[in-house]
C-alpha cells in the first residue's frame, strides 16, 4: 500500500479541483505531479513511452516528460486541443474508442477524467489495454456517475437525472454545460469498471483506489455500492499480460 497518500496530499488535491475550470493550469498542474508519484509506485517511467488518451491540452505532458517519458498524447476535441493556445507536440486527434496506435506499441497507456464523456467507454478501456505492450501498465481514471461529482457543473441535481439536470442548468444559465449528459457525460459506474477489468483476459487488475483520498481511505473503492458515492473519481491499475 502506498502510505505517501497522505491526509495533506487528499486536501491539496480537492483544493485545486475546486478550481478545475476557473483555474485548469492550477489544477492541472497538481494533478499531472500527482499523477507522476502515483504511477511511480507501480512502474519505472524513466525511458518509458506514454500515451495520454483524452489528454486535452496537454497539461500533463511537460510532468510526463520531466519524468523521462516520451510522451504522446490523444485528443477527440480540437477546441481542446487548443486551449492553451497551440497543440500540444506529439498530440494527435482522434478517438478514445478507436485509437490509431499499433498494438502493443506504448509502456503506459493513462487516462485522466475521461472515461465518463466516452459513450462507449468499455470500447475505449480495450482500445488502451491493446495497444499496451504486455507488461506494461494502465492507468484508468474517472468521474462515477454516483459521486458528488458526478454530474460534473449540474451537480448535485444529477442525482434526479442527468436530462433533468442538464434543463436546470440551462434554465438557471441560459447556455448549455460544458459536460451535457448524453452528448459528451454518461453515466458510468465504478462497479462496471471492475467488471469489465476482471473479465478482459489480457489484463490484471492491481489497484482499485479512490484517487484523492488518504491512503487509509483506499477501502472505500472495493466495497460494492459505497464506492459509487464514497470514491469522487476512481482509479484502476491493470498489468498488461
Amino acid at each position: 500500500m502506498d502510505r505517501s497518500a497522505t491526509f495533506a496530499r487528499s486536501v491539496s488535491l480537492f483544493r485545486a479541483f475546486r478550481l478545475e475550470q476557473s483555474d485548469p493550469e492550477h489544477f492541472y498542474g497538481v494533478l499531472a505531479a500527482d499523477s507522476i508519484a502515483q504511477l511511480a509506485h507501480w512502474v519505472d517511467l524513466e525511458g518509458t513511452t506514454v500515451l495520454d488518451v483524452g489528454g486535452g491540452a496537454g497539461y500533463f505532458a511537460d510532468a510526463f516528460r520531466a519524468a523521462g517519458t516520451t510522451y504522446f498524447g490523444l485528443e477527440p476535441d480540437a477546441g481542446e486541443m487548443t486551449a492553451r493556445g497551440t497543440a500540444e507536440p506529439g498530440t494527435v486527434r482522434g478517438s478514445g474508442e478507436e485509437l490509431p496506435v499499433r498494438t502493443g506499441a506504448v509502456d503506459v497507456c493513462y487516462s485522466s477524467n475521461v472515461l465518463e464523456h466516452v459513450r462507449r467507454p468499455w470500447a475505449m478501456a480495450d482500445e488502451m489495454v491493446r495497444v499496451t505492450r504486455p507488461g506494461g501498465l494502465v492507468y484508468l481514471s474517472y468521474t462515477p456517475w454516483l459521486s458528488p461529482h458526478g454530474g460534473h457543473e449540474t451537480a448535485p441535481w444529477h442525482y434526479l437525472g442527468g436530462h433533468r439536470a442538464r434543463r436546470r442548468f440551462r434554465r438557471r444559465t441560459g447556455a448549455e454545460p460544458k459536460n451535457r449528459f448524453g452528448e459528451s457525460l454518461f453515466a458510468v459506474s465504478a462497479g462496471g469498471a471492475v467488471r469489465w477489468a476482471r473479465s478482459c483476459p489480457d489484463v490484471d487488475l492491481l489497484a482499485v483506489l479512490p484517487r484523492y483520498h488518504p491512503w487509509w481511505a483506499a477501502w472505500v473503492a472495493r466495497v460494492p455500492g459505497l464506492r459509487e458515492f464514497a470514491s469522487w473519481n476512481v482509479v484502476l491499475v491493470l498489468r498488461r499480460r
